[in-house]
């Protein structure tokens, strides 16, 4: 390769930088001044570097077959922002595709007839909802992600407000509050937080990002009044997984200032357990507790769905090789549940998931078709679920994979369902996956009627943003969703 063309190569790379820090500061006041989303083939585009912005639009050519420049879209994103446009979600990446495809020369007019709907703030259909008060019930590993989610997204038109964490009293509250926002800015899995938190300990709040979040401390719900605090008609998230029925959860509702309680564990007797993008329509208004199910039944039913739509689901086996939980020992110990008390760190761990028998919750077709086993292995996060599965209708390696592929990038589950195609990934790749799972095409076995799936899901924040999105819904929460074929 000439010197001429390596200059050439990298002169086009550093014109492609210049144009993505152009772009940024359009997206941001498109964010925070219309609510307006913008996505590259549902990768949020909001708050991201240059370099992640260039790294999505390479995304493209993996999912799409169709090579996209930041010199695509910038031009999409600079007629958005010429726009007085209401609130929704734009994938400007789908947008951009568009446009080359149809070989147009004016972007202006493309655009405004792409989005009319929302073009000076008119909206068909849409419902933003009211803003919502958010309780965080438990601060460990999920609620420090939902915070982390919640927070990045309070920019915007999310309308959710985390208002407070209620947490068990430890003592000296100084020392307290230092160790509860040091977890926070921390973390050894997910990195370091991205943003600024300082403490007042004289009023026991934390300001995150500009979110003044208060931290409550109570041994029980039976000892909060939210109202006391400037809360009501709140949410409660309780991540602490101790009640999980309807007469333990809702102790949470007896308190003043709260509406509604959300559990991030499987629910039990009849308390709904909704999986976004599969379920989620079944929660109205009457609903007062949910079920965010568990991350392995929101990683395996989106793709449970879309195949028994697609083949027809006959029978399957759900393995699921999962990362250690902190319900797990570090080193062997006593434990009431069978082998968990053998160490975490140093034992693969044969124990059970309700996962398959919940599936059907979701997915009532799968009634009686499947069933589950869980091997816990030593990795702190990042898991797996393998499905095994016997199929109504034949198909083979290839056909299988292009079926996933255009339903994780053009369907309503492209939130839910992400796709891979590389021989070269490995668990910690998927650390901080915002999709409920993530289909490993090279790991796809298919022969007639048989059919075996590999999906990894992060069960930390993959499954974090599955319960921000049930949030979303019980606060109806709703955006318009552009172009019109986008998921």
């Amino acid at each position: 390769m000439s010197q001429q063309t390596l200059d050439n190569v990298f002169q086009e790379w550093q014109s492609n930088e210049a144009l993505a820090e152009q772009m940024i500061p359009l997206l941001g006041r498109l964010y925070r001044q219309n609510n307006v989303v913008a996505t590259m083939f549902g990768r949020s585009l909001i708050n991201r570097s240059v370099i992640r912005i260039l790294k999505d639009h390479r995304f493209v050519r993996k999912v799409e077959g169709t090579e996209l420049s930041v010199q695509d879209t910038y031009p999409i994103v600079q007629a958005m922002s010429e726009l007085s446009l209401g609130p929704a979600h734009v994938d400007v990446g789908k947008l951009a595709v568009m446009f080359k495809k149809q070989g147009g020369d004016d972007v202006v007019a493309f655009v405004r007839d792409q989005l009319s709907s929302i073009v000076d703030g008119y909206q068909a259909g849409a419902s933003t909802g009211e803003p919502k008060d958010v309780v965080l019930y438990g601060f460990g590993r999920i609620g420090r992600l939902v915070a982390r989610v919640l927070v990045e997204k309070a920019g915007g038109g999310n309308l959710l407000r985390l208002r407070a964490i209620v947490v068990r009293g430890r003592g000296d509250i100084a020392k307290d509050l230092e160790k509860r926002a040091s977890l926070l800015r921390r973390d050894s899995v997910h990195g370091p937080f991205d943003g600024s938190i300082t403490i007042d300990v004289e009023a026991r709040t934390l300001n995150i990002n500009g979110n003044v979040v208060q931290v409550i401390y109570a041994d029980s719900p039976s000892e909060i009044d939210y109202t006391s605090y400037g809360i009501d008609n709140a949410v409660v998230v309780d991540n602490t997984g101790i009640w999980r029925d309807e007469a333990g959860l809702g102790q949470h509702l007896e308190c003043r200032g709260v509406s509604k309680a959300l559990l991030t564990a499987p629910g039990k007797g009849d308390i709904k357990n909704i999986v976004f993008g599969i379920n989620h329509g079944d929660v109205t208004a009457e609903d007062k507790i949910i079920s965010a199910a568990s991350c392995t039944t929101n990683a395996i039913v989106p793709v449970l769905k879309v195949l028994n739509d697609e083949y027809g689901v006959v029978t399957g086996h759900v393995e699921t090789v999962h990362a250690y939980t902190n319900d797990q020992n570090l080193i062997d110990n006593y434990h009431k549940g069978d082998r968990r008390g053998r160490s975490a760190a140093l034992n693969m761990v044969l124990t059970e998931t309700g996962a398959a028998k919940a599936a059907a919750k979701a997915l009532p077709e799968l009634e009686g078709k499947l069933t589950g086993n869980a091997i816990r292995v030593p990795i702190p996060n990042v898991s797996m679920a393998i499905l095994n599965l016997t199929l109504e209708k034949g198909t083979d390696v290839d056909a299988l994979n292009d079926y996933l592929r255009r339903m994780s990038i053009d369907s309503a589950y492209q939130k839910q369902i992400d796709f891979v195609d590389s021989g070269e990934v490995v668990s910690s790749d998927f650390v901080g996956n915002r999709h409920a799972g993530i289909v490993d095409a090279k790991a796809t076995i298919a022969n007639g009627k048989n059919a075996v799936l590999y999906v990894w899901y992060d069960n930390e924040f993959g499954y974090s943003c599955q319960v921000v999105r049930i949030l979303q819904q019980m606060s109806n929460v709703n955006f318009l969703k552009f172009p019109a074929t986008a998921g």
